[in-house]
């Protein structure tokens, strides 16, 4: 495995944090960073990572409120506290520890996600990501759907220390794959290490990969110690990656396959064109995304 490691090309500190709403404190690793831009880790086009925040007891649940969204897919994983949300397709839920949301926004949607009331009103440690992941043209006006994902029905892979594992939320690890369905090549793991263990990971040379360091410190491909709320840019000249917790830790880890197609964001859309970007705000406009109550 050694001789054929994928070499780091940055180690990226967090970025100065700023406000979602008013309830997520967020760094954003890409697309903000030059290093990494609106390709460089396709088909993931945005991470904001909220790092470990204290939030205080509040009667009005703090969020973000109806906004619209296509041509994407928003994947929200909870680390610490609790986020309720809903959406025009009349979908709703909880996302809680350990649980992730995968929604397909498509042809467009309404979406609103809140601190969860009793969340809200006792306050405590919120620790949250959410990665955006774009959609091939041919799946860009596909309807909106929504995935929830409990911890309880990850596939969890076992290492060989016995205590830690690699909880599977989409992909392929060591023969068993996770729940999520998705419309490109996409591995997405949360490797959760004992002080000490070691873990294993082979991607395809020409994917995009990068890992973020959730809790605690890691040593990758035994030579560079990554810190706590840290991201990891990977170079393309090899397959594997080999991981160590210098003490415990919990490793967000994502590679996929790039969507070499041309981008046009601007706020809530992720199209192929500008025109396909003036489309959707029409659409918004005309209320073709559908009702939801704020």
């Amino acid at each position: 495995m050694e001789n054929n490691l994928k070499s780091i090309e940055a180690i990226l500190p967090p970025p100065h944090f700023h406000m979602v709403g008013d309830g997520f404190r967020v760094h954003n690793f890409f697309p903000s960073q030059p290093k990494i831009g609106m390709t460089g880790m396709s088909p993931f086009f945005l991470l904001d990572y909220g790092s470990k925040w204290v939030v205080p007891p509040s009667d009005t649940p703090r969020g973000v409120g109806v906004h619209p969204h296509r041509g994407f897919e928003t994947v929200t994983i909870a680390y610490h506290g609790k986020v309720a949300h809903h959406d025009s397709t009349g979908k709703s839920g909880v996302i809680g520890e350990g649980d992730v949301q995968w929604m397909t926004a498509g042809a467009g949607v309404l979406h609103k996600e809140y601190h969860e009331e009793e969340f809200s009103k006792k306050g405590g440690l919120l620790q949250m990501v959410q990665l955006w992941v774009n959609l091939p043209s041919k799946y860009k006006m596909t309807p909106a759907k929504y995935q929830a994902i409990e911890s309880k029905n990850m596939k969890k892979v076992v290492l060989d220390d016995g205590e830690s594992s690699v909880d599977l939320i989409a992909g392929d690890y060591k023969g068993m794959k996770g729940p999520a369905f998705t419309f490109s090549k996409v591995d997405l793991f949360n490797a959760n290490l004992i002080r000490g263990a070691k873990a294993g990971f082979s991607f395809e040379k020409n994917f995009n990969t990068g890992m973020l360091v959730i809790e605690g410190e890691v040593k990758i491909n035994n030579l560079k110690v990554v810190p706590e709320n840290h991201f990891v840019f990977f170079s393309h000249d090899g397959e594997d990656i080999l991981v160590e917790a210098v003490e415990k830790s919990v490793v967000l880890i994502l590679s996929g396959e790039p969507i070499h197609e041309p981008i046009s964001s601007y706020g809530p859309f992720v199209m192929n064109t500008e025109a396909e970007i003036s489309q959707a705000y029409e659409d918004f406009n005309n209320g073709k995304f559908g009702y939801l109550e704020d």
